[in-house]
């Protein structure tokens, strides 16, 4: 959850990014490749089909223990601590020293806002406020002259319904945040389909099929979002789905289409949307209700609607289109375009920060402590498996915080701990701040342990060094590395750190829970969730907080371990 002056800090850094790649005169062919980290001992993804590169570089063979056992208060405590901060200043020092990293994001940010203005002049309804009423005489002028009584008709209808009369997105180029998907909202600036690259044109030519799309919220705000598929998927090819719920304010869908593209090419038919008051969506409902920061309880209440709206076919439509119906005059899609991809009984959902609270709470409903499912279109809670960026809550709306303690959040819901759960947690949060005595190694546990009490699989990972961007890339936002080299026209993330590390284990628990034998990712799923001495185990889990792990295997074989980088036994 981002807060404050957001925005204001938003404009600047992009404008900051703009004005160093136009004073440097860098141009988007500038596509050469450029590793601003040379000599790092990190690595990229491992995994069935990872990321656009790949690579294990790194030697784990013995891990170095020395900042585990630095005293404190020491000379070796303090450097250590120094040497772990400095990590969230790699991205942005490795994007303002690339030419080509700039050029491309100033290019594919004039490019979104550009495409922002056509999506408004094209239906100037997503542009501040509609009117029904007038879409609806103009309608009915199409096909019949207007008489009086017709005329009456509508003005009666205004009467008893003002709603009728205006309808109030607020949206604007600023509102919601991010609604241009310009500046840092671009995210990785190689991931859009006119980009030659392997991330770029390779992949929505030859890897994939996506499809955007608009649907209404349960209170008539209009979602923006895309659907993803294999391509040559085609219809019957009963693959697993899963849905991303985002963070909140300056964190639009684009910033997680890494996720999107690492499940696509592994096999899952994915579902990327903005919830409302996020991204391209409405920034309100027609009645003027909120979203994102200002109503927070958008990231479960809209995850419910997407994931209705992901399960949609033509013959079970998507509800809430029927019921919001003439809200606007914008197209909204009847059901996913995808359904005959899907098969409806695997489903995963996966969010960050806003997010993580979202597919918190909508994992748990369907129990004793949340009541009945609330979705419109299944009896009984859908959900098999979920991923928390940045944090998983847990039951009682209690979370993980840098600071060693717990945020209660009075506006969660009760729910329950249901399905198996990874969580990944930031060591140094959402305002990155260096440490000046030891933190309460146990404070990341707290989901973890009520996961555990209700016997549930679950893993919690600490990603040294990290912030809470490494899982929205947002560009020249404190993160670890995610693009220390351009290759082949893409961010070669060989020798990046904490969103490589995302990737690995996202994709690897994902492929635990939802994988059937013969497909991708299946045979070798608990191999990598185990892998602590590889490329993204236990060196680059936290020396400060512990990371832990409860689950069982496909063999059957109970994996335990409190301490992960302290060195597990065998199971």
């Amino acid at each position: 959850m981002q807060t404050g002056s957001s925005y204001r800090s938003l404009r600047l850094i992009g404008a900051l990014l703009i004005a160093t790649c136009l004073s440097a005169g860098c141009s988007d062919n500038d596509n050469v490749e450029l590793d601003t980290r040379a000599g790092s001992n990190s690595t990229g993804a491992s995994g069935e089909n990872g990321s656009s590169s790949g690579g294990d570089t790194v030697d784990t063979s013995e891990l170095d223990t020395r900042c585990d056992e630095a005293v404190y208060p020491s000379a070796e405590w303090t450097a250590c601590e120094a040497e772990n901060y400095a990590r969230v200043l790699e991205a942005p020092a490795e994007e303002l020293a690339s030419p080509a990293f700039l050029a491309r994001l100033t290019t594919q940010s004039q490019a979104n806002f550009l495409d922002y203005v056509a999506r408004g002049t094209a239906d100037p309804s997503w542009l501040l406020a509609a009117s029904p009423a007038l879409v609806n005489l103009l309608d009915t002028l199409e096909v019949q002259d207007l008489d009086a009584n017709a005329l009456d008709d509508l003005f009666a209808a205004a009467q008893d319904d003002p709603s009728q009369v205006l309808s109030v997105s607020a949206n604007s180029p600023l509102t919601p945040l991010c609604a241009a998907w310009a500046l840092p909202c671009v995210g990785d600036p190689f991931r859009y389909p006119d980009v030659a690259g392997a991330d770029g044109d390779a992949f929505y030519t030859q890897q994939a099929q996506v499809e955007p799309v608009v649907f209404y919220d349960r209170g008539c705000a209009r979602l923006s979002g895309r659907v993803w598929r294999p391509a040559g998927a085609g219809d019957n090819a009963r693959l697993p789905g899963i849905v991303i719920d985002n963070g909140s304010l300056q964190a639009s869908e684009t910033l997680y289409w890494w996720a999107a593209q690492l499940l696509v090419r592994n096999g899952y038919v994915v579902m990327t949307f903005d919830p409302r008051g996020q991204g391209r969506s409405d920034m309100q409902t027609p009645g003027g209700e909120q979203g994102s920061n200002a109503n927070i309880s958008v990231f479960w209440t809209g995850l419910v609607d997407a994931i209705d709206f992901f399960r949609s076919t033509p013959t079970t439509p998507y509800p809430h289109n029927q019921s919001c119906a003439g809200s606007y005059p914008t197209h909204v899609a009847d059901s996913n375009p995808f359904f005959a991809s899907i098969d409806a009984n695997r489903l995963g959902i996966a969010g960050h920060s806003a997010g993580a609270a979202g597919v918190s709470v909508v994992q748990g409903y369907d129990t004793p402590a949340s009541g009945p499912w609330p979705g419109q279109l299944d009896a009984s809670n859908p959900v098999d498996v979920v991923v928390a960026w940045d944090d998983l809550t847990q039951p009682g709306g209690e979370t993980e915080n840098t600071n060693g303690g717990t945020n209660p959040d009075a506006n969660v819901p009760d729910f329950g701990a249901r399905v198996p759960a990874l969580d990944m947690v930031s060591e140094y949060g959402l305002t990155p701040t260096p440490f000046t005595e030891p933190p309460d190694a146990e404070a990341h546990k707290i989901a973890y342990d009520a996961w555990r009490a209700a016997d549930l699989p679950v893993y919690t990972i600490t990603i040294g060094g990290s912030s809470h961007y490494e899982w929205s890339l947002l560009p020249a936002f404190p993160a670890t590395s995610w693009c220390p080299a351009i290759k082949d026209g893409a961010c070669d993330d060989t020798n990046g750190w904490g969103n490589i590390m995302a990737q690995h284990y996202t994709l690897a628990w994902f492929d635990r829970w939802l994988k059937q034998p013969g497909e991708p990712g299946y045979a070798t799923a608990d191999t990598r969730l185990l892998d602590d001495d590889g490329p993204h185990g236990r060196v680059k889990m936290s020396f400060r907080y512990h990371s832990a792990r409860s689950f069982p295997t496909r063999a059957g074989a109970d994996v335990n371990c409190e301490d992960i980088r302290a060195g597990c036994d065998a199971s």
